[in-house]
């Protein structure tokens, strides 16, 4: 049973996702919050798997109760429902320690199925979406000075982990690594996470972060 904190400041829309929610076995609303310091509050005493979290609330706004949920260290992860127009917060949000992004008009199935995916430990976030962002923060977050090998975690890759993380950062997905490199999925998803593990990150998100942070990806020009 996957279990979702519903997060938004519009009743009507709280209600929607939790018919749609409500309509899918192995699949449960916990709880409702109509705020970010709600949130927090519902995310420590219910413990939801998933906390699906608007951004423009009044008050405590979305980014900031991500970061609050995220700091705790508890199981439960953040999906952030944004619009593709507000890039910004998506940056921020990406450093609170969301761990997926969908559109607010994202088709039902797409919401179920990024919903499973970030309880199963995953990132939501599609590879032409993670490029535009990793472009985007050449403007708004510098990497960290030291380039490559100056981050915790670093020393311990192997060369192909090490090539494997840059691939991550780029916002490339299993397949396309599985391609690029001449390996199976399945060898690139045990590759994958074990350089979650020895970086330190919870998911692909936080590993495109900190691949761009220590001068090991670059964004793209298109």
């Amino acid at each position: 049973m996957t279990t979702v904190l519903i997060v938004d400041d519009q009743p009507l829309q709280r209600y929607g996702f939790r018919l749609l929610l409500g309509s899918v076995p192995g699949t449960e609303v916990v709880g409702e919050a109509a705020h970010g310091a709600e949130a927090v509050r519902l995310a420590a005493e219910l413990r939801p798997d998933v906390v699906l979290m608007d951004v423009r609330m009044p008050g405590l706004d979305g980014i900031e109760a991500t970061r609050r949920i995220t700091a705790t260290g508890d199981r439960s992860r953040v999906l952030v429902l944004t619009t593709f127009d507000l890039d910004e917060y998506v940056h921020a949000a990406l450093r609170a320690g969301a761990s997926g992004f969908l559109l607010k008009d994202a088709r039902p199935e797409e919401l179920l199925s990024g919903i499973r995916a970030v309880a199963a430990g995953d990132a939501v976030i599609a590879p032409a979406l993670t490029r535009r962002l990793l472009r985007d923060f050449a403007h708004l977050a510098p990497p960290r000075p030291g380039g490559p090998g100056a981050g915790r975690g670093l020393d311990s890759l192997t060369d192909r982990e090490r090539e494997i993380l840059v691939a991550v950062g780029q916002g490339w997905n299993n397949a396309e690594i599985a391609s690029h490199f001449v390996l199976s999925e399945s060898t690139v998803k045990t590759h994958v996470g074990r350089v979650l593990a020895k970086i330190g990150a919870r998911d692909r998100i936080q590993a495109v972060i900190f691949a761009y942070d220590h001068g090991l990806a670059h964004p793209h020009t298109e």
